[in-house]
């Protein structure tokens, strides 16, 4: 069990950032669309914990290759940098994997859909996310917090308000307060709103 360390926040232009990560020396590593499914009890338990469960299937947008993960995420730790375990597993498809939650007694809860660019630089990741409905957003993982935090002081992210909510609580948040009811939330989906 590996332990996720980092701190996330609202990008206000994308590609600004990401001229300043190529100028810095990043390395741009990653370019894919992922499908986020989320698993619950029928209870509703495992959110009620602050636990996740998720399949992940990520689709590379410069060769098309796909991959699925398996995560669940521990409760996280109260602070400015969100910390808590994560367990990941590879697995050959995401349907059967999701087949296999069900089985078990999870219940699909809501997907949504994430344009992902992954970025190393100073033994840190930092990934330029972008949400339907909710725009574009960085995280910064690393090895410690004090990695992290120098990593966000470098990249001048230091005066960007740190948002410790996950991006499924964000989105679901949103999708209340806006009165839109889906099971799986897309780009397609969000254009059409606006």
């Amino acid at each position: 069990m590996g332990v996720e360390i980092e701190v996330k926040m609202s990008l206000p232009d994308r590609d600004s950032f990401e001229q300043k990560l190529e100028g810095m020396g990043a390395e741009r590593v990653k370019d894919v669309l992922e499908i986020n499914t989320f698993f619950d009890r029928p209870d509703s338990s495992l959110k009620a914990a602050d636990e996740g469960l998720r399949v992940r299937l990520e689709r590379s947008f410069i060769t098309d290759e796909t991959q699925a993960i398996l995560t669940h995420k521990g409760p996280r730790d109260r602070g400015v940098i969100k910390s808590r375990s994560e367990t990941e597993l590879h697995v050959d498809d995401a349907r059967r994997a999701a087949e296999f939650l069900t089985a078990l007694g999870f219940v699909a809860v809501v997907s949504f859909e994430k344009k992902r660019t992954r970025w190393l630089l100073d033994k840190c990741i930092v990934e330029v996310d972008t949400i339907p409905y909710l725009g574009d957003f960085v995280e910064i993982e690393g090895p410690s917090e004090k990695a992290v935090l120098a990593l966000r002081n470098k990249l001048d992210c230091d005066r960007l308000h740190v948002i410790t909510a996950s991006y499924i609580s964000l989105l679901t948040t949103y999708l209340e307060e806006n009165a839109i009811r889906a099971n799986h939330i897309g780009f397609e989906l969000a254009q059409g709103a606006v």
